[in-house]
């Protein structure tokens, strides 16, 4: 029922009847899954992203039954079942964690798959979306109550921790992490951050082996506001005038290039 809604959302959009159309009818379907995301309430639009691409792709998935071979004996076997979707096919990457015990060096690797990467805000004063990239994937090291269980030491040691993409997705969603716990207090950031409209280069940031292109901008979700009475609009790209809309619930406006540029920008699509 979700995938229809969707479906007929999509056809009411491309087929450029309306001035503008309402997901009023897919918000509905949803809502009965998921009473989260009533009208009546103010939600999480990184939250309700999250919920709709899960609902997406466990509607359209497909499920591979794939053949391995076990190490520990040639002639026994086991099957591992992977599943995949347009969900995935578009917006899963894979992360890879180099764990490595500062006691005897041995590195292992955890591998983690991801549909939006949530990015802290390091300064408050204005950064850029490279700033926010270089503190997410930069190394960590785990000490006190979070020390891993080395299996070569035989006892907890501090590790140091490298995150690397192993897998960049066609389309990769920025999550602006601009609310945070201060105390008992959640506030939100106002920081501007500059993010670039075309050549993105996330190479820095990948395995060797990671063949990808450079990324290009292609929708905003803003938040401005606060916490408790704020609004949202977006900013799309059409894929093929390449022009920018701007999109404040009926209303849409063509805007310049100049204009993607906002500090209440929230979530990023490349």
């Amino acid at each position: 029922e979700s995938v229809t809604a969707f479906g007929c959302l999509m056809s009411d959009m491309w087929l450029g009847e309306f001035n503008c159309v309402s997901p009023e009818g897919f918000h509905s379907v949803l809502e009965k899954r998921y009473p989260t995301f009533s009208r009546r309430t103010q939600q999480d639009a990184q939250e309700f992203l999250i919920c709709m691409l899960n609902e997406l792709h466990e509607a359209l998935k497909k499920v591979r039954a794939q053949l391995t071979r076990c190490v520990t004996d040639a002639k026994a076997s086991r099957e591992s079942v992977s599943e995949t979707s347009i969900i995935t096919q578009l917006f899963e990457g894979q992360l890879r964690y180099g764990i490595t015990c500062l006691e005897c060096k041995t590195t292992t690797d955890r591998p983690e798959s991801f549909t939006v990467l949530s990015l802290p805000i390091p300064s408050k004063r204005p950064c850029s979306l490279q700033d926010c990239l270089k503190c997410f994937f930069q190394q960590d090291t785990l000490t006190w109550n979070n020390q891993i269980h080395c299996s070569w030491c035989g006892t907890k040691q501090d590790a140091a921790v490298k995150c690397t993409i192993t897998k960049a997705p066609q389309i990769i969603i920025f999550h602006l992490k601009r609310f945070e716990w201060q105390g008992k207090h959640k506030r939100k950031l106002s920081t501007d951050i500059c993010y670039p409209l075309s050549s993105l280069d996330l190479s820095p940031y990948s395995s060797p082996l990671c063949c990808q292109d450079t990324y290009s901008l292609c929708a905003v979700v803003n938040h401005s506001g606060f916490l408790d009475d704020g609004h949202y609009t977006a900013f799309c790209k059409h894929s093929v005038t390449k022009t920018w809309y701007s999109f404040d619930d009926a209303q849409i406006t063509e805007i310049p290039n100049s204009s993607v540029q906002t500090d209440r920008a929230y979530l990023l699509f490349y």
